[in-house]
């Protein structure tokens, strides 16, 4: 009898026991609901927590490649200009422009047609931290090259090129990523980097609402031998090139050139002393006037370079560094004396 007796107290403490429990959590949730103090952080964080943080498609620890391409009649069109996370077109010699195209975090079965290196490139290629890829170059380029000790990959001594019959030498010339790295492996280049992007790259949409911007739906860059137009699509959100009234297409593919972004950087242009080629070298240190473009609008930009090695820091007039949308660009060197008109 007694030990029953203890069987049924024991039974109701463990039932009100159960009870408090119950009405002490209650009443925190119910003071976490009804305050919204730090409570409600910790739940919403744990959430969070759960999830996946966006991230820039370019983020991440993979070196880039940079990729002199060849932008005359020969070689146009070219492939895979559209996967390039920067594309960069700066007059070369007399009035003809290339690109140097930074790829990174992607996989390519074919890039080019390559051409010769020019110590500008170099620039861009240092402060990229990329691996240099080139068929060939200047004798300044190729001295730069040994002088600053750049990993490269050049074409007149490598074998990860070849040349394609469809288009004429020496406008023919093509790589892949996999032959870059296999190269990279092979000299024991660095595949990996510590240095943040170029570009501060926002996975939130970035537009332009600043009272300064322009209408910039169309942007006109008239170099000399090649009227570059950028036309801006607003249900892709891109803007396509065009040169003169051509829209430009990628030679494999068949798609139309396009970007998320433009940047204009006007710097001054001269012709070396190297050679009698006309060849042009770029004065880009320094603290020079610009343009960001996205989404139809444009803002004025510096684009502050302090040294060969340094990164470019594109900040508004303000001082802060811009946000650009998490897409590709172009980055296009004018000299100052260009006329760049928007409408």
């Amino acid at each position: 009898m007694k030990m029953r007796i203890l069987v049924i107290i024991l039974i109701i403490v463990v039932i009100v026991l159960g009870v408090l429990m119950g009405l002490k959590a209650f009443s925190k949730t119910a003071q976490i609901i009804a305050e919204g103090t730090e409570g409600e952080g910790q739940v919403l964080g744990d959430l969070q927590s759960e999830k996946e943080i966006p991230k820039s498609k370019y983020d991440g620890t993979e070196r880039t490649i940079a990729v002199s391409i060849d932008n005359v009649g020969d070689a146009i069109p070219q492939t895979s200009l559209n996967k390039a996370m920067l594309v960069y077109e700066m007059y070369v010699e007399g009035g003809l422009t290339r690109f140097l195209a930074v790829y990174k975090n992607e996989e390519i079965d074919t890039i080019g047609p390559v051409r010769s290196a020019r110590p500008c490139f170099v620039d861009y290629a240092l402060e990229n931290d990329s691996i240099f890829v080139h068929y060939g170059g200047s004798q300044r380029a190729k001295d730069d090259i040994k002088k600053l000790g750049i990993q490269d990959v050049d074409g007149l001594v490598s074998s990860a090129f070849w040349r394609t019959k469809e288009k004429k030498a020496p406008h023919n010339a093509l790589i892949s990523t996999k032959n870059i790295w296999n190269e990279a492996d092979k000299k024991k280049y660095r595949k990996t980097t510590t240095e943040r992007n170029v570009l501060n790259y926002s996975v939130e949409e970035v537009n332009i609402e600043d009272e300064t911007a322009t209408v910039a739906n169309t942007v006109n860059i008239p170099y000399k031998t090649s009227k570059v137009k950028f036309v801006y699509n607003p249900e892709t959100k891109l803007y396509e090139r065009y040169v003169g009234n051509a829209l430009r297409k990628d030679w494999l593919t068949g798609e139309a050139l396009t970007t998320k972004n433009i940047i204009i950087t006007f710097a001054n242009n001269y012709t070396t002393s190297e050679d009698n080629s006309g060849r042009q070298e770029i004065e880009n240190i320094g603290n020079l006037d610009g343009y960001y473009i996205t989404n139809g609008k444009a803002i004025k930009i510096k684009c502050k370079k302090s040294a060969r090695a340094e990164r470019t820091v594109y900040n508004d007039l303000a001082g802060n560094e811009i946000n650009v949308n998490d897409g590709n660009t172009y980055i296009q060197i004018v000299p100052p004396s260009m006329s760049i008109t928007m409408e």
